[in-house]
This record gives structure tokens, sequence and C-alpha cells, in this order.
């Protein structure tokens, strides 16, 4: 994506701003504030917002996960104290340390988000040696993660950006996130999420990073500050193809397909919320 690349030079430049008045945008971004208000002016979320957190961090981990070929039932995931078993088992357990962890980085985002994002991998890929934690160098390719394989073909078949295009577009990524924008939290999540996809600057699990930047741009925004509207939900529930055809049009750059992949991540944050407040009811009844 060139906006932040050029935003790097622009002293005065919003090009996020610019994204958020692009067709459909705005009509994504209220319809996801009236999913979320939805949650939170749910009863339940007065009484028991840490029960609602709580499982909206399971839920979101477990379809993080998912995305990234370890489609494992919600109850196994609940179940499971061990996932150092096999390569699916790590990636549900990656995708579950990089949700806690994301709340203890909030503080940081706004003013090092590249630090951030190398705690990400670090949390993700502890087990990678030497290339935990930083920006793939000359050579270096990336893999999702292991479990990717079993599901069929590779989630994002863009073409590998080589480490300098990645460096610059990080630090362009940076730049916008330290900035700050006037533009709407799903606008900046959705950014955050399609650069770090198409860039792939680790050497694996970028897909589970990506989606925890996502959360973080989110609660971070304050329009989910209890974390209950997981957008990793959605974005599982919409399956990889759909998945794979927003980014696509993330990675043409045109405003149609800049403005698909925004309503994509929209939808994904609505169906996390919807499954919060179906969460909201059964606690109500007395069910979960």
């Amino acid at each position: 994506m060139s906006t932040t690349g050029a935003s790097a030079t622009g002293a005065n430049v919003d090009p996020l701003a610019a994204l958020a008045s692009l067709p459909g945008v705005a009509e994504s971004v209220e319809s996801v504030r009236k999913a979320v208000d939805r949650v939170y002016g749910h009863r339940i979320m007065r009484r028991r917002s840490n029960e609602i957190t709580g499982e909206a961090a399971l839920r979101g981990s477990r379809g993080s996960a998912a995305l990234s070929g370890a489609d494992w039932a919600l109850e196994e995931v609940r179940r499971r104290a061990d996932f150092s078993g096999d390569d699916q088992a790590r990636v549900v357990g990656a995708a579950l340390r990089l949700t806690a962890e994301s709340g203890e980085l909030l503080s940081i985002w706004r003013q090092s988000p590249l630090r951030v994002l190398a705690r990400l991998h670090l949390v993700a890929a502890a087990d990678n040696g030497d290339a935990v934690g930083r920006p793939r160098r000359d050579g270096e390719t990336a893999t999702e993660t292991p479990a990717a394989g079993a599901a069929g073909p590779p989630l994002i078949g863009l073409p590998l950006p080589d480490a300098d295009e990645v460096a610059g577009r990080l630090d362009g990524l940076a730049r916008l996130v330290i900035a700050g924008s006037s533009a709407p939290a799903l606008v900046t999540a959705a950014v955050v999420h399609g650069e770090l996809l198409a860039l792939r600057p680790f050497t694996s699990h970028n897909g589970l990073v990506a989606r925890a930047a996502e959360r973080i741009v989110l609660i971070g925004s304050g329009l989910d500050p209890k974390s209950v509207c997981p957008p990793e939900v959605g974005h599982a529930e919409l399956g990889r193809a759909a998945y794979a055809a927003a980014l696509d049009g993330y990675a043409s750059g045109t405003p149609d397909g800049m403005a698909a992949w925004i309503a994509h991540c929209g939808r994904a944050v609505e169906l996390g919320a919807r499954e919060s407040t179906a969460v909201c009811e059964a606690l109500q009844r007395g069910a979960a």
C-alpha cells in the first residue's frame, strides 16, 4: 500500500482520513459502532464484563488460530492445558499468548509500534531461533505457521516484498500510528492489519501478529476498550477465501479494493460483537 510510504514525507497529510471518505466506509463505521454499542449496553456487561472479556479472548484466539491452519473446536481450546504437542497445538498456544500479551502493550503502541510488533512476534514464535522478534533479512522468506499447510493453499498468496521494502513500509506504518489520525478506529485497524499481512515482515506467524495488532488498535482507540468484540471471530466466520480476496483488494491499492478490505474488517468486528452479545444472553439465562 503506497499510503503508508507517502505519509512519511507529508508533514500535514492524513492519508487514513482520506480512506475514511471512500464510498461505503462511513456506513461500515456506523454499523460497527452500533454493533459495539449493543454489547456495551447489555445489562450483563454492567455486572460481569470481566467474564465477557475473558470469553471474547478465548474465542478470538480460536478464530485467529483457525485462520492460521489450526481450526479447533472452542471446547477443545478451552479444555487444553498443554499446547506443545504438535504444530496445530503450538499455533493455538501462540494465538492464546498473543491475545493475553496484547492487553499489556496498549500503552506502548502509540509511542513505539515497531517495538510492539517485535514483542508480538517474540511471544508468538519463541522457539524460532535468531529470527524471532525482528523483521526479515535479505534472503529470508516467510511462512505463516507450520500448521497452515494442513489447511490447503497458503492463506496469503501475494508476492513477498523484499527486506528493503519491508523496512521502508514498516517505518511508514509506524509514522502513521505515532502521528495519529482523525480517521475512525476501524480504518486505522484495517490498515494496520492489511499492511502487516501484505508485508509479512517476520519469518513466521505474520497472520497471528497482524490480527493481534488489529485488536490492539481497536482497544487502544476506545472503540472496544474492554476487548469484547473480537474481530478474529468474524474473520474466521467469514472464511479463509473471503479473507484472502479482501486482502487482495487492500494490496491493489485501488479505492474500491481498499474500501472492500475496510468493509470486510468492519464486518468481522460486527460478528465478534454479535458473538459476545450471544454470550451475554447466555449468561443472562444462566446457561453459560
